[in-house]
């Protein structure tokens, strides 16, 4: 079992081989030991939860609701998916034969990868730490995991959780481990959650050793409100979905395109509903959180330029307050418009058509989400064929997140993989197809010498 000193001074390679070691012993294989893991694991996070709750409010300032809900109760679910499917996932799945193969019995063998590096988010924390290390638990791998630094009361907090087993098989990187370090080692699945940059760097690292990775990147999430749309409930779940986490959510609407016949009565919507839900002056309000640290809130602030502020704009540098801000903007050089925003400022550019926010979209890369607020089937099914992204949703936001039934993830830039229910088992499961084949009857054909065969493989091969 790797020592608690090695974790303090940083002997990652330490950890690796003493998990690697646990690996061998084929326990984690037991589909009943990951059971008991899962099981292990949620008894943790409920014994928690009044931690979690403080920690989470410490870091943004978060509600015990959106704490629940985002944090707490999508792990809930996500492991409680799994127990009920893992047995059934985890056994070998037949396949159908070939006429070069028969007879025969074929199977895919799911098997874990061995030792996982899992690497958290600041945005979401514990949801974004723990949800693909319940994934690799799953699948039978052993875990190393590195929560975001940004959100330290969150790492503390999660470093109780998974304190409940022993370091050989699941451990938290100590607070002050090495970044270069880690990623020099050799593991056998990388999971990384963050920014493009550093995904990049994630990504160089790994093709060192040809180590498979999940890239959980982010992007501009485009947002279309179409001219047949419903305006109204448009801006309600565009204020519920952007403002959530106080707008640092990787799959929140980055920037709206909004169809000049109905701007007036969005910006009307988006007014009500901003007051509604945050009250007269959202400083004051429980449920709007703060920005993570001075860095970003310094960031965030030196956007609001340059710009038509239609509701918000309000900042307080002491709080890192930033208003949940709607501003109307020119054209794309604006600087809203040069990277992912990750803050409760929403950019509005006017447009005319569904055809013309497609070509704006096209300017970009690929998205990790899109919106499309639109009655129009016709329009709805453009959109779908004529965009490269993530995923979504029509006619609402980060609703699709939540289903275990989807994979969530990124393409091109904004990422590579998914996850969330049985794409979690496997992205952390290497998939090994095998033919059982029977030593009777033994088919000469395929054996040398091949004269006069040519015509039969011909019309078995077409």
């Amino acid at each position: 079992m790797a020592t608690k000193q090695a974790r303090k001074t940083g002997q990652i390679q330490q950890i690796i081989s003493e998990q690697q070691a646990f690996f061998e012993t084929d326990k984690t294989k037991d589909v009943n030991f990951r059971i008991a893991a899962l099981k292990k694991l949620k008894a943790s996070i409920q014994k928690n939860e009044g931690k979690i709750y403080e920690a989470l409010h410490n870091d943004f300032s978060k509600s015990g609701f959106e704490t629940y809900t985002s944090e707490i109760g999508t792990l809930y679910e996500e492991i409680g998916f799994l127990l009920k499917h893992i047995k059934n996932w985890a056994m070998p799945q037949a396949v159908k034969d070939t006429v070069a193969n028969f007879p025969s019995k074929n199977y895919i063998y799911p098997e874990p990868y061995g030792v996982c590096l899992v690497i958290g988010a600041w945005n979401y924390p514990l949801q974004l730490t723990l949800s693909p290390v319940i994934g690799a638990i799953a699948a039978g791998n052993t875990v190393i995991v590195k929560p975001p630094r940004a959100s330290m009361h969150t790492y503390q907090i999660t470093q109780q959780i998974l304190s409940v087993f022993e370091e050989d098989y699941i451990c938290v990187l100590p607070e002050d481990s090495n970044n270069d370090e880690m990623l020099q080692c050799r593991y056998d699945y990388i999971f990384f959650t963050g920014g493009v940059e550093v995904g990049r760097k994630v990504a160089r690292a790994a093709a060192e050793h040809l180590t498979p990775t999940t890239l959980e990147l982010g992007g501009k999430s485009p947002c279309i409100v179409d001219a047949s749309a419903d305006v109204d409930i448009s801006a309600k779940r565009i204020v519920w979905g952007k403002f959530m986490n106080g707008g640092q959510t990787c799959i929140a609407p980055d920037y709206l395109l909004l169809n000049s016949k109905v701007k007036d009565s969005f910006y009307k919507s988006f007014k009500k509903y901003v007051k509604e839900f945050y009250g007269e002056n959202p400083f004051f309000s429980a449920d709007f959180p703060r920005i993570i640290n001075d860095r970003h809130f310094s960031r965030l602030n030196k956007m609001l330029v340059d710009g038509k502020i239609i509701v918000g704009g309000e900042t307080d540098k002491e709080s890192k307050y930033i208003a949940p801000t709607l501003i109307e903007i020119k054209d794309l050089n604006h600087p809203l418009m040069e990277d992912e925003i990750f803050g409760p400022i929403l950019p509005v550019l006017e447009v005319d058509s569904v055809d013309e926010s497609i070509a704006i979209i096209k300017q970009f890369e690929k998205p990790l989400a899109l919106y499309l607020f639109s009655k129009n089937y016709e329009e709805q099914q453009k959109v779908l064929k004529k965009i490269s992204f993530g995923g979504g949703c029509i006619n609402d936001t980060i609703a699709h997140f939540v289903n275990k039934e989807l994979p969530f993830g990124g393409v091109g830039n904004s990422g590579i993989g998914a996850y969330h229910g049985k794409y979690s088992f496997d992205t952390f499961s290497h998939h090994k197809g095998i033919v059982h084949k029977v030593t009777w009857p033994d088919v000469p054909l395929r054996y040398p010498p091949y004269k006069g065969k040519t015509p039969i493989i011909k019309q078995i091969l077409k």
